[in-house]
C-alpha cells in the first residue's frame, strides 16, 4: 500500500509536469472521492444544503410549530395522552418534592432549621402563584406541559411587597406564570444586545426579557409595538426551554420531529372511521342494463316529467325477497371490506415511532401492555431514563431557582430565620424527590429490595426514596402507629420486635396439609412398632 501511494505521488508529479490541466482533473476527482458517501448527491437521495443558525431557525419555525402543536392537543387524542403521559412521569401527582438540607458548622444536617423549612413550604404550597388557582403541583404540572409543548415555559418570581398582589401565605413570595407568546419572537434590537425579546450581555448571558404588559393575542394588533412591552430582569424569571442546539435561546417544541406523523395518523383513523361506517350502512344499488342488450325499454317504471325513471327506495330487511325488479335490473351491493383488519398492525407500527420520537414509552402511548414480565420491565427501565433527564432539566430550571429565592424570602420577612450556627451557603441545599419508577411486579420487586438492604447493598432511605416518600414523615408515621397499637394491645407481624410472639398466616397448616401430616405420622409410628 505504500509502494503504491509513492508510485502514485511520483506519477502525478509527472503529469503535473507535462499535463498541468490534467493533473488539476486528477485532483479534483481524488477530492470527490474523499468526501462522505452521504454527502454526496445523487438521484436517490435529496442533499440538505441549508445550514441556518439557530436562532435563525427558532425564529422562522417556532411559533408555527407552538400553533400546530396546541392544535393536536386540543383535537388529537394520542397527543393529548402523550403530554399527559411525559407530565404525569416528569412531575407527577405531588409534583417534584424538596427535601431541606441545610447544614451546621459540623457538616451535619440541621434539622430544626429544616423543619421550619419544610412547615413554612408546606404553607406555600396550598398557593404558590398569583392567581391562587393552582397548588404547588398543579403549578408544575401546567409549566411542565407547557414546556414539553410549546417547547418553553416562563414564570416570573415576585417577592415581598408588591403593589395589589396580596401573596396569600406567611411567606412573602409568588411566581406569576406566562406562555412563551408574552415573550416576542420578532423583537430584536442589535443595538441593545436583544434577540427574540431577550436582552444578552457580550457573553451571550441573559441578563433580561422583554414581556408584553398584556396578552398580545387579546387586543388589537397596533398596540402590540414595543411600547406595550416591560422589562424584566433575568435574576426574577425562571425560563425553561427545549434546546436542540449550542447557542439556542429560545426553546422549539418537543413535538417538532413528530407532528406530520401525527397529523397523518389523526387523517388516516378519520377515514378508517368513516368507511366502517360506510360499510355498515349496508349500502346498496339498481343497476340497470342497456336496451340494446336486454331489448327492454323501461316500461312499467313510474318517471318524471322529463321521461326520466324516478328513483325507487328499497326497505331492506332479514330474509327480505326482492321480486319487484324489472327486465334488465339487478340489485348490487356496495362492500368496502371494512374494518381493514390491517389497521392494527400499520397502526402499532406508527405509534412506535411516535413515542420514540416525543419520548414517551409505547406501552403507555398506546394502552398495549401484552408482553412478558422481562420485556416490560426492559421497556419501562430504558424509558425511565428519559423520564428522569426531563425531571432534571425542570427541576434545574424551575423547582431549584424557586426553592432558592423562597428561602431567601423566608428569612428577610423574618418567618424563617436563619439561624447563627449555620453553615454559610448552605441555606438552600436541598434533596429533590422525583418520580420513582414503578413496580411491574410488587412481590418481586420488594423482594429484590429487601435482599439488597439485608446485604448491605442500599439503604432503607434509599428504598424509601424510590418508593416517591420521605424517610422522615415515614418514621413519624410508623412511630405513632407502634405507640398507638401498644397502648391498645395490638401486635402486628410487620412489627420485627413483636414478630417471636406471632404466627404467620403461610405458617398455619391447612385442614389437608393437616391430615397428610397425620397420616404420614401414623405410618411412621406403625413402622417403629413393627
Amino acid at each position: 500500500m505504500k509502494l503504491l501511494q509513492t508510485l502514485g505521488s511520483a506519477f502525478d508529479r509527472v503529469v503535473s509536469v507535462t499535463n498541468p490541466v490534467k493533473a488539476v482533473q486528477r485532483a479534483q476527482a481524488r477530492r470527490v472521492f474523499a468526501v462522505y458517501e452521504a454527502a454526496a448527491p445523487s438521484k436517490q437521495r435529496k442533499v440538505r444544503k441549508a445550514n441556518q443558525s439557530p436562532n435563525t431557525l427558532v425564529g422562522s419555525s417556532a411559533a408555527a410549530l407552538r400553533a400546530q402543536a396546541r392544535f393536536l392537543e386540543r383535537n388529537h387524542d394520542l397527543s393529548r395522552g402523550a403530554i399527559r403521559t411525559l407530565v404525569n412521569n416528569v412531575v407527577g401527582p405531588n409534583g417534584i418534592g424538596v427535601e431541606p438540607q441545610p447544614r451546621r458548622m459540623d457538616g451535619t444536617i440541621h434539622k430544626e432549621y429544616a423543619a421550619a423549612l419544610r412547615e413554612a413550604r408546606r404553607d406555600w404550597q396550598r398557593c404558590p402563584e398569583v392567581t391562587r388557582r393552582h397548588s404547588d403541583a398543579q403549578m408544575q404540572r401546567l409549566l411542565a406541559k407547557t414546556w414539553l409543548r410549546d417547547g418553553e415555559a416562563f414564570a416570573q418570581m415576585l417577592t415581598g411587597t408588591v403593589p395589589g398582589l396580596d401573596h396569600g401565605t406567611r411567606v412573602p413570595f409568588s411566581l406569576e406564570m406566562f406562555e412563551p407568546d408574552m415573550v416576542p419572537l420578532d423583537y430584536d434590537d442589535p443595538d441593545k444586545f436583544i434577540r427574540q425579546g431577550m436582552e444578552f450581555n457580550n457573553w451571550g448571558r441573559c441578563r433580561a426579557y422583554w414581556v408584553y404588559k398584556s396578552d398580545p393575542r387579546e387586543q388589537l394588533a397596533w398596540l402590540n409595538s414595543s411600547a406595550s412591552l416591560k422589562r424584566i430582569s433575568s435574576d426574577n424569571v425562571l425560563h425553561i426551554a427545549q434546546m436542540d442546539r449550542i447557542g439556542q435561546a429560545r426553546g422549539v417544541s418537543e413535538f417538532a420531529s413528530v407532528i406530520t406523523r401525527g397529523e397523518d395518523l389523526k387523517e388516516y383513523e378519520e377515514s378508517e372511521r368513516i368507511a366502517a361506517k360506510v360499510a355498515a350502512s349496508m349500502t346498496a344499488y339498481v343497476k340497470r342494463l342497456a336496451a340494446t342488450e336486454t331489448g327492454y325499454t323501461g316500461e312499467g317504471l313510474e318517471k318524471d316529467e322529463d321521461g326520466h325513471v324516478k328513483p325507487r327506495e328499497l326497505q331492506m330487511e332479514p330474509g327480505m325477497i326482492i321480486d319487484d325488479l324489472v327486465a334488465g335490473e339487478e340489485i348490487g351491493m356496495i362492500n368496502s371490506n371494512r374494518p381493514n383488519p390491517n389497521l392494527i398492525g400499520w397502526r402499532a407500527g406508527q405509534l412506535r415511532a411516535f413515542a420514540a420520537g416525543i419520548g414517551t414509552s409505547y406501552s403507555s402511548l398506546s394502552r398495549d401492555y401484552n408482553g412478558t414480565y422481562s420485556a416490560q420491565r426492559q421497556e419501562l427501565v430504558e424509558q425511565w431514563v428519559n423520564y428522569a433527564v426531563l425531571s432534571d432539566d425542570f427541576s434545574s430550571a424551575i423547582v431549584q431557582p424557586a426553592y432558592d429565592q423562597f428561602v431567601i424570602a423566608a428569612h428577610l420577612s423574618g418567618v424563617v430565620r436563619m439561624p447563627a450556627d449555620l453553615k454559610p451557603g448552605t441555606e438552600n441545599d436541598c434533596l429533590f424527590v422525583g418520580q420513582s419508577m414503578p413496580w411491574i411486579n410488587p412481590m418481586h420487586e420488594a423482594t429484590a429490595w429487601e435482599k439488597l438492604v439485608q446485604a448491605g447493598f442500599a439503604s432503607e432511605v434509599e428504598v424509601i426514596r424510590k418508593r416517591g416518600a420521605n424517610p422522615n414523615d415515614v418514621l413519624e408515621q410508623i412511630s405513632t402507629f407502634r405507640t398507638t397499637a401498644k397502648e391498645k394491645d395490638l401486635v402486628f407481624s410487620s412489627n420485627a420486635a413483636t414478630r417471636q410472639t406471632t404466627v404467620s398466616v403461610s405458617a398455619v397448616p391447612t385442614v389437608q396439609q393437616q391430615e397428610t401430616a397425620d397420616n404420614a405420622q401414623g405410618v411412621n409410628d406403625n413402622t417403629n412398632n413393627q
